[in-house]
């Protein structure tokens, strides 16, 4: 259940199946079940998923059931909301590679068919500042309604690119139902770079022309990813000043080119992520509608990561027995009065404000550091696994201090 645009505050509760099974079954039938399951659980905190179901048809037809409350961390009844139930199924297919040269082994993009497996759960995995997901979001929404209603992009001007910047960048995918399917490209930008003097912005050229062809089926909507996009859009004066290749100008000169020509397109967007935004010629960054920062996560957002990984853990039975652990609104509520019942949660507070500063695939990474650097059993009790967890951000702090300092 995601939060809507505006004050319309329609909310969308997505359901993932994957069973061919179910397209036997008519779709209101899917619905009417799913709709029973929401009704039975009518109050929700923050997102989550079904993986195991009492009903027959869910267990037999849906793999699971997702609620993503997007950054509300408020509890929400259901009952007062409008839902809307959208049924997919998820792509196991895996990327196809895009190759520019014959003689090239390696790949100059790698293509997926969204909704795809491999992304699944990834976009609520993610988690931000308040607003970002939100953003992006209605940003994309408000590209595909303007095109849907032929508005005229001389007098109303967007290109249809993003630029994400900042220590975390992460791709990221979009289901919308005005279109029959989505496709993902994934474009490798050193590939793009030729052994032979002047050939890069040819390479450049021929990546777009491929991206062309997803581009003319009217029936899918496709997002291009650029990562590390100063590699392709070096700013020009240092290319002019000596201290980049002259090769360079071209590319970024063919890349500017190639956005123009896209953004003719009602079903294209282009997302970038970079890490020096510093080096980016100022025309692309003129292009991107939208340039958002993404930092490290606050303490909140840390709290959120870890309790998420936790959890996971204890739905594996690695962490045993299973305990009860609040989520921040829930101790804000509660005035982060230590008690009996919170006392884990407030360790994994500290925890989190312990943590600030480091990389969400750093945050990702540490519970799994954590068991293998200081626990080493087949199971480990809540408290034990704090412990290990604590640890384990002083060895990462204490290794980041190593490789700044040389050791």
């Amino acid at each position: 259940i995601g939060l809507g645009k505006g004050d319309l505050k329609k909310y969308l509760c997505c359901l993932d199946k994957i069973s061919v099974g179910l397209w036997m079954s008519k779709p209101s039938e899917v619905k009417m079940h799913v709709q029973a399951l929401l009704n039975r659980h009518s109050t929700t905190f923050g997102n989550y998923r079904w993986t195991e179901f009492d009903d027959k048809f869910l267990h037999k037809h849906v793999d699971s059931v997702i609620i993503d409350l997007q950054e509300t961390t408020q509890p929400l009844d259901l009952k007062s909301c409008d839902v809307s139930i959208h049924v997919f199924t998820l792509n196991e297919e895996g990327p196809n590679r895009l190759s520019l040269e014959e003689d090239e082994d390696l790949s100059a993009a790698n293509h997926w068919l969204l909704p795809a497996a491999e992304f699944d759960g990834l976009w609520e995995s993610l988690v931000y500042e308040t607003g970002v997901k939100t953003k992006l979001l209605d940003y994309v929404t408000t590209t595909i309604y303007f095109s849907d209603k032929n508005v005229d992009s001389n007098l109303i001007s967007w290109n249809r690119v993003v630029l994400l910047h900042g220590k975390l960048t992460s791709r990221h995918r979009e289901n919308i139902a005005l279109y029959t399917y989505g496709q993902f490209v994934e474009i490798n930008s050193h590939s793009l770079f030729s052994k032979w003097f002047s050939e890069s912005g040819k390479l450049v050229t021929k990546m777009f022309q491929q991206i062309q062809l997803l581009i003319d089926d009217k029936d899918t909507l496709v997002f291009v990813l650029i990562d590390e996009v100063e590699s392709l859009t070096a700013a020009r004066k240092a290319c002019q000043a000596g201290t980049e290749p002259s090769d360079a100008i071209r590319v970024v000169n063919a890349v500017l080119t190639q956005l123009d020509q896209v953004k003719r397109y009602p079903n294209v967007v282009i997302l970038t992520t970079s890490n020096v935004t510093e080096k980016i010629d100022l025309a692309f960054v003129d292009r991107a509608d939208i340039k958002q920062y993404i930092g490290p996560p606050s303490e909140k957002g840390i709290y959120n990561i870890y309790l998420s990984c936790l959890e996971e853990l204890m739905k594996c039975q690695i962490i045993y027995p299973r305990q009860q652990l609040f989520t921040m609104y829930e101790l804000e509520t509660m005035g982060f009065v230590r008690s009996d019942v919170s006392e884990h949660s407030l360790k994994l507070r500290n925890i989190a404000v312990k943590s600030k500063g480091l990389s969400g695939r750093a945050l990702r990474k540490l519970p799994f550091l954590a068991h293998a650097l200081f626990v080493q059993t087949p199971s480990v009790s809540l408290e034990s696994f704090l412990k290990a967890m604590c640890r384990a951000v002083d060895k990462q702090r204490e290794e980041e201090a190593n490789l700044i300092n040389g050791v």
